[in-house]
């Protein structure tokens, strides 16, 4: 199996912001906009619309601002690179698998394995037929 492969951040990582983002205002802000529509009267679906669109999008604006301002104070949404220690055990034992392997394949003097079947794995095939 492959290695899953690992990108280092330097900064905000901004795929981390809006998906939060996208979280933070579907959890709070739809409430808040459910909440802030029964102090007005919507008659039709064009009303409830352009409301809807006139509270959701300050209520998205200052989530991601807020958002943002805490991924850049935090250093959140980093890979997990602020202390989880976790993903460092999980990157150490990525990093000393690979220098396992490095070092066999600089090593040179292991063997490469055959393809060819095995005079064992012949007789079996020929038997099963």
């Amino acid at each position: 199996m492959q290695p899953v492969e690992r990108a280092e951040y330097e900064g905000v990582d901004y795929a981390w912001v809006m998906q939060t983002t996208f979280v933070v205002t579907i959890l709070v802000g739809a409430p808040a906009a459910a909440l802030l529509s029964t102090l007005v009267t919507l008659e039709t679906w064009g009303a409830r619309a352009a409301f809807a669109v006139r509270i959701g999008a300050p209520i998205w604006f200052v989530t991601a601002v807020a958002v943002a301002l805490y991924a850049r104070r935090a250093e959140a949404g980093d890979g997990g690179s602020g202390g989880d220690a976790d993903a460092s055990v999980e990157r150490d034992a990525d990093a000393d698998a690979s220098a396992e392997r490095d070092a066999d394949a600089d090593a040179g003097d292991a063997e490469p394995e055959s393809t060819e079947p095995t005079d064992e794995q012949t007789d079996e095939g020929e038997k099963i037929d």
